[in-house]
């Protein structure tokens, strides 16, 4: 940063709008000043909206906000389409249910689907925990259930409620959850 400009910080969580914004005030003021947002240096001296956009996200604003609108679609036409899908996909994951987990477990996972697949995660650790529990059952050892939850790429959240699953699951499930912490 140039030692001639005033060094501001913008607010955390901001927007490349707002903090455009903020710089414009010190231009009008004939103050430089500038800026970092996530990485990026902004100069009160020679920003714009597009400018800034463009330097921060290679698209102009109008670009910028055309993708996040049709990226919002997407998302909430997938969603209404699973949502559609909710009672096939139910009866779908109660039946792999019943192929993989012992009888004793699967009236409490008939309730349970329909809870996951209503969830953020959209049913996502159903066929996470059905791939450890069916190595877990089929006297896989633990490193091998181990490689298939490394390998499934979960954040810690999604992470605990795989493993929170496969304790309620799986008859080996504590003893997993143990290994893989």
């Amino acid at each position: 940063m140039n030692k001639n400009y005033k060094k501001i910080e913008f607010q955390l969580g901001g927007t490349i709008e707002e903090a455009v914004k903020e710089l414009l005030k010190y231009k009008e003021k004939g103050i430089l000043a500038c800026g970092e947002f996530n990485g990026t240096i902004l100069y009160s001296d020679t920003i714009t909206m597009d400018g800034a956009y463009k330097e921060i996200t290679g698209k102009t604003k109008a670009e910028f906000d055309k993708m996040k609108q049709e990226s919002y679609e997407r998302y909430d036409k997938e969603k209404r389409e699973h949502e559609e899908n909710i009672p096939s996909l139910t009866s779908k994951w109660q039946q792999k249910g019943r192929e993989i987990l012992t009888e004793d477990k699967w009236e409490y996972w008939d309730r349970i689907v329909p809870i996951r697949l209503n969830d953020l995660y959209r049913g996502m650790e159903l066929g996470a925990c059905l791939d450890i529990i069916k190595i877990l059952n089929n006297n896989g050892t633990l490193d091998e259930a181990k490689e298939i939850i490394d390998s499934q790429g979960r954040s810690g959240t999604s992470f605990g409620l795989v493993c929170a699953m496969v304790r309620e699951f799986c008859d080996r499930g504590q003893e997993f959850v143990e290994y893989v912490r």
